[in-house]
């Protein structure tokens, strides 16, 4: 059980003040009866605002298609972010909605986001082993040597101390291919393709862990299921 206003605030609904309001409006119902007090202590199981549930009460977490062009930041100064394409009270939560890991601004695909630290940190761990398959797309014609040459175990990139784990590559034509990682380095693809004479034009993510994007459109948003993640 939680008091109103802040349960409010923390999803991003309103801030405390504002919360009164609601209340004062009838916007706010309890089991579908309104609500008389913005202080109460609710089940937020069964709080509706404007007659819709609350949205993702116990913790969010989204899959997103995020177009080329666009950062994984909350700052302006970088031109388009992820945010945008989101709805726009998910930052106002509390904690905010934030990316797992990052997709360079030149990378489209599958992002997850929540406001769940737990997750984010199960995700982004160097210990969670967790498997992403990015489309690849290069200047040239591919060189099945690749194939063993990333999984191998021992690929060496420039200013790093430790070769890159094993990768599994897929070659689908002449000039794309996909590859499967279990890190989250720098760059670490385009990087991979480079330290063998290969350039990247276009890189794109299409599985991160369980979660495939998918016919999901580019921009769009899904929320996706908790109840297999948090057990």
């Amino acid at each position: 059980m939680r008091r109103l206003d802040p349960l409010l605030s923390a999803l991003g609904y309103c801030s405390r003040r504002e919360a009164m309001a609601f209340v004062k409006e009838g916007r706010v119902k309890l089991g579908g009866v309104v609500v008389k007090r913005s202080d109460q202590r609710v089940d937020s199981a069964l709080i509706t605002v404007d007659d819709e549930p609350l949205e993702a009460p116990d913790g969010l977490l989204a899959m997103l298609h995020k177009p080329v062009g666009y950062s994984c930041t909350h700052s302006e100064e970088e031109g388009q972010n992820i945010y945008e394409l989101l709805p726009s009270h998910w930052p106002e939560r509390n904690p905010a909605v934030t990316s797992v890991g990052r997709l360079d601004k030149d990378t489209s695909g599958l992002l997850l986001v929540t406001d769940i630290g737990s997750l984010v940190h199960r995700y982004t761990s160097p210990k969670s082993d967790i498997e992403k398959t990015y489309l690849v797309e290069v200047d040239r014609e591919l060189d099945p040597a690749l194939i063993d040459i990333f999984a191998k175990g021992d690929l060496m990139l420039r200013s790093e101390d430790k070769p890159c784990l094993p990768a599994k590559l897929e070659i689908v034509s002449s000039q794309s291919a996909r590859l499967t990682i279990t890190e989250g380095r720098y760059h670490q693809v385009r990087r991979m393709f480079a330290s063998q004479g290969w350039h990247v034009e276009k890189l794109h993510r299409e599985r991160f862990g369980p979660y495939v994007l998918g016919d999901l459109a580019e921009g769009e948003w899904l929320m996706l299921s908790l109840e297999q993640v948090m057990r």
